[in-house]
């Protein structure tokens, strides 16, 4: 599929559709109710937040959201002294609550293939590419804050 944008929104849109799939043609079991929904929702709404919050840092740093590109700057503010990832962590987020809102436990695999999939695809060579760029002061932000949480 060359040519095919590989982003990340793209595999969350992917894996959101495939729980949706997997939900509806075997649920195995449905464990649904007003509770399952409103934590999925609560979760959806925190990825977003988390996502505009990491977003909001990109912009004032003025520095490429976009992965595969060259960051301008080493981002250690807001959420990023949380999580080296932010925004992998709200997409998680999103797709967890997605999961917990079906209630099929079909589809509990997916937000940990998910994981594995954004940490080869993108996290691991955004790190060689952040340490490329700023060396020292980028392994040091690294062993300092944890990947996911």
């Amino acid at each position: 599929m060359k040519g095919f944008p590989d982003l990340p929104p793209i595999w969350l849109a992917g894996f959101c559709l495939l729980a949706w799939l997997m939900a509806q043609a075997f649920p195995l079991i449905l464990v649904t109710g007003p509770m399952s929904r409103l934590f999925g929702g609560v979760l959806v709404a925190a990825g977003i937040a988390m996502i505009g919050w990491s977003a909001l840092w990109f912009y004032r740093k003025k520095t490429t959201i976009e992965p595969h590109h060259t960051p301008k700057t080493l981002i250690v503010e807001g959420p990023f002294r949380i999580s080296r990832n932010p925004i992998y962590l709200g997409m998680l987020a999103i797709l967890l609550g997605i999961v917990f809102a079906y209630g099929a436990l079909s589809t509990v695999v997916l937000p940990g293939i998910f994981a594995i999939i954004l940490t080869k695809r993108f996290i691991l060579p955004e790190e060689a590419l952040l340490i490329e760029q700023f060396g020292d002061e980028a392994r040091r932000y690294l062993a300092a804050t944890r990947r996911w949480l």
